[in-house]
């Protein structure tokens, strides 16, 4: 065996260095990461093939018409009155505004009220009050005369970092999400590379005002829909590329269970149309890259450290839209490989409307031709 006074010196030197390296990168990226900053596993993934879509159409951008072009900055969900025919969305300047759809060839665009902060999820209650999930502020509630209250901004001491999806049963109970109680709309992706569950689905009873948190340790919590009996709300937890489901009563009464898991993107808002299938937006879609850097802590602290430096790009593109059924069956998958951070459609008449973070527009497709199968 060969010792140090035997090995020839360059032979030495790169053994030495292949056991150095390791440790002095390792002491580098501790020394630069942020204060509090640990990448961990991350538990729950699948690095199995993404789940099976009968219904594909992956050229979207094509077919897709532009609603309030200039208008609709950043739209992050989508509150519909079908009474009045008004889709309500929240912007990045902390309008929410609503279009009109009823009848419209060219939907009017208007501004409704500014809640000051940054609204994402929204849905409307009881009394048409509507409810937002302030990404700053906490759970707000905006009535019909435009007068914002906050309902909640912390649970079990912790405040909301990052007040996310909202909806409403029809007993007037609020089911919500804190996609992370240690991370900021500003900070997420810090918070996605850490790698630890900091998110909650929680509620919120507006007659004894009282928010309850009812899951823990979710991995950035994010949309939230009820299922059409309110026996049970549907939310996702996004960097695992799954949907689960909790329920509110019954024998399985606080139990929670996969609704849908392995999808082939990051779920972020999920709605349900009233006609028997829920719709999921997918903010990315997925690929070799992502799966690594889920699967390796080492990879996303370097990543954290080398963000502080060089600007890179937060989305993979081949974001879309995915309808399931009632019982999680995925049915169909609108994307596109130039279509990015998409949070939130919603199938309303015969139109497809979803949103982008990085548009300033909603967009649209009309589902009732039948689009060419190589899309």
């Amino acid at each position: 065996m060969a010792t140090a006074a035997t090995m020839p010196a360059p032979l030495f030197v790169l053994l030495l260095s292949c056991l150095v390296a390791p440790v002095a990168i390792s002491i580098l990226l501790y020394s630069l990461a942020p204060e509090g900053f640990d990448a961990a596993p991350i538990h729950g993934y699948s690095f199995e093939k993404s789940i099976a879509v009968a219904e594909k159409k992956e050229r979207v951008l094509r077919f897709s018409e532009r609603v309030g072009d200039g208008r609709l900055t950043g739209c992050e969900d989508f509150a519909y009155d079908a009474e009045s025919g008004y889709l309500y969305t929240g912007c990045d300047d902390g309008w929410i505004r609503r279009v009109r759809l009823l009848n419209a060839d060219e939907p009017e665009v208007e501004d409704w009220v500014h809640v000051g902060g940054r609204p994402a999820g929204m849905a409307f209650g009881l009394d048409k009050c509507l409810l937002v999930a302030d990404v700053h502020k906490g759970l707000l509630m905006v009535k019909e005369d435009k007068s914002i209250h906050l309902l909640t901004d912390e649970a079990e001491g912790l405040k909301f970092g990052l007040t996310d999806g909202v909806d409403v049963a029809s007993d007037g109970v609020i089911y919500f999400t804190d996609a992370s109680y240690k991370y900021t709309v500003d900070t997420y992706m810090t918070g996605f590379l850490e790698g630890r569950p900091y998110g909650r689905l929680m509620s919120f009873d507006p007659y004894t005002n009282q928010t309850t948190v009812l899951v823990r340790d979710l991995y950035f919590a994010n949309g939230v829909s009820l299922s059409p009996d309110q026996h049970s709300v549907i939310f996702c937890d996004t960097v695992l590329r799954s949907c689960k489901r909790y329920h509110i009563d019954g024998d399985k009464k606080g139990t929670v269970e996969k609704f849908i898991d392995n999808l082939p993107g990051l779920p972020d808002n999920i709605r349900y149309d009233g006609d028997g299938h829920y719709w999921i937006g997918l903010s990315d879609g997925r690929n070799f890259a992502f799966d690594m850097i889920v699967k390796y802590p080492l990879l996303r602290k370097m990543l954290v450290v080398i963000r502080k430096y060089v600007r890179m790009p937060e989305s993979l593109g081949h974001a879309g839209v995915m309808s399931v059924t009632l019982d999680g069956n995925p049915v169909s998958l609108y994307s596109d490989p130039e279509l990015d951070l998409v949070t939130t459609g919603l199938k309303i008449g015969k139109h497809l409307y979803y949103t982008s973070l990085v548009s300033s527009y909603i967009s649209r497709i009309d589902l009732t031709p039948s689009l060419p199968k190589d899309l």
